[in-house]
């Protein structure tokens, strides 16, 4: 098992800068990657999806941030961007002779504005950069997929508990059930040799039977008993495969079907315990499954 609960973190640096990458995650029905990345580099965020995918990263919210830092000298120099500065100046002139104001258009004015300048970028080499990116992001997801194994296993830990506590319920219902059923069935077709003779009637031994048989056999858990136990070695099989988070939850609603038709057929109060102790320990395996990729 997995967990879809994870962190990942990995820095690297290059001649020129350093990246970081940093991952973490919750869970989600279906694998929802999110990545920010500097706007420069906009153009490789589109790879980043396919590689987690490519490393086995299934399910959950993942949230990507990469961070890139140029060294100081990679930043080029300051530099006035002539074309938006003309343009700033030439409304100031219009906003003047437009409302006869005074002219005071100074340098210093203009300088105040911090758009009009920019730092020249030296060309960046997009395929070297990502080369760099994935130097941080391939031990980060190292890391992120190792943090997913230790809660999965701390997980399946607590899971594999609670599905032995319900195979030792259900063997004490089953020992109960058996007895239970057979005093039913006497209980029952005594009363109804009380109810006939009440009445001045002369039951007909073998259709009482027959009929109180049938009726006894209608609360006779057996069956419901035997599909659950088959559900938890379903479980216990399944939970050794990978991206099976899904398919536990919909096995899940099977278990829970069947207890609650367990409980719904049992007459005695000592089965109706178990099988609210039954009921309460799915729903809390269920709640761990949502965790599961």
């Amino acid at each position: 098992m997995k967990s879809m609960t994870a962190f990942g973190r990995a820095e690297k640096v290059f001649d020129g800068g350093s990246v970081t990458v940093e991952l973490r995650s919750v869970n989600s029905r279906f694998l929802d990657c999110g990545v920010r990345i500097p706007r420069a580099l906009g153009a490789l965020e589109p790879r980043v999806k396919p590689y987690l995918q490519a490393r086995g990263i299934l399910r959950g919210k993942v949230d990507v941030t990469v961070t890139v830092d140029f060294a100081s000298e990679q930043e080029g120099a300051l530099a006035l961007d002539r074309t938006a500065a003309a343009e700033y100046v030439a409304a100031l002139r219009d906003l003047r002779d437009t409302f006869g104001l005074a002219d005071d258009i100074s340098v210093m004015q203009v300088a105040q504005r911090e758009e009009l300048f920019v730092k020249e970028s030296k060309e960046l080499d997009v395929e070297v950069l990502w080369e760099h990116i994935l130097s941080a992001l391939t031990p980060a997801v190292d890391a992120f997929l190792l943090a997913r194994e230790a809660e999965g296993d701390r997980l399946e830990a607590d899971i594999r508990g609670k599905l032995q506590s319900i195979r030792e319920a259900l063997e004490r219902i089953k020992a109960s059930a058996a007895c239970d059923v057979a005093r039913y069935r006497e209980r029952l077709t005594a009363r109804v040799r009380e109810a006939l003779a009440e009445g001045g009637y002369t039951p007909d031994e073998g259709r009482l039977l027959t009929e109180c048989a049938v009726f006894a056999d209608r609360i006779a858990i057996d069956e419901e008993v035997v599909r659950l136990a088959s559900h938890l070695d379903s479980f216990e099989e399944m939970a050794k495969g990978e991206g099976t988070g899904r398919k536990l939850d919909f096995l899940m609603q099977e278990m829970n079907r069947e207890a609650n038709t367990i409980g719904s057929k049992c007459l005695d109060a000592a089965v109706a315990l178990e099988v609210v102790e039954i009921k309460c320990t799915l729903e809390k395996i269920r709640e761990q499954i949502q965790n599961i990729e």
